[in-house]
């Protein structure tokens, strides 16, 4: 397809913007996250259980739609953003958990979605998001809460299981959107292998 340089040009101030909506999404995200995960809800959750997970949805719409590069500055821009919200919204130790967690755990998202990206629509939104929570659940809460008396350890499972189970519901939304948004760059599914299936 060949693109004139006023469609280019139109072509690249929408992914500007896409970029610039997702960086903020994410930004909301994190600090809502890093807010609610001071209230427990009981031993085994925080209300943050069910907002952070939508970071990873966030992450691999854009890994679709914009491809790694962009899906990495948005991380980028919500771990920066989001350290320095957290650290006014939250203590300085969940906000550098948490600044640990989402670069670490964000980054693996974008990396194993890459990888996966060509194999069934639903594989690497599920494993990359699956594998990310797993990490960014054992890298917040072992920084965040170890050794403070908090039932830490019971909190990190309900989280890990709400997230989980996020990484199966938001399935139905990536699928809904995926066909919206569009795969990365602008190729069509069949041309960088995506199947249906």
């Amino acid at each position: 397809m060949n693109l004139s340089n006023s469609d280019r040009k139109t072509s690249l101030s929408g992914d500007r913007a896409g970029v610039s909506v997702s960086a903020a999404v994410m930004v909301a995200i994190v600090a809502a996250s890093n807010w609610l995960v001071q209230f427990p809800i009981n031993d085994w959750l925080t209300w943050a259980a069910f907002s952070y997970p939508f970071s990873f949805l966030v992450t691999d719409l854009t890994n679709r739609r914009f491809g790694p590069a962009a899906a990495r500055r948005v991380i980028y821009v919500g771990f920066a953003v989001g350290v320095v919200l957290s650290a006014m919204l939250a203590t300085a130790r969940i906000a550098a958990a948490s600044g640990s967690a989402f670069l670490l755990a964000q980054l693996l998202d974008v990396t194993l979605f890459n990888r996966l990206r060509r194999q069934s629509w639903w594989r690497a939104p599920f494993v990359a998001s699956s594998i990310g929570s797993t990490v960014d659940t054992a890298t917040f809460f072992g920084i965040a809460f170890i050794a403070t008396g908090l039932p830490w350890l019971t909190w990190a499972l309900g989280d890990l299981a709400v997230k989980l189970g996020f990484a199966l519901f938001c399935l139905a939304p990536y699928r809904l959107l995926m066909d919206r948004i569009g795969p990365a760059w602008g190729i069509s599914p069949a041309a960088v292998g995506i199947v249906s299936g």
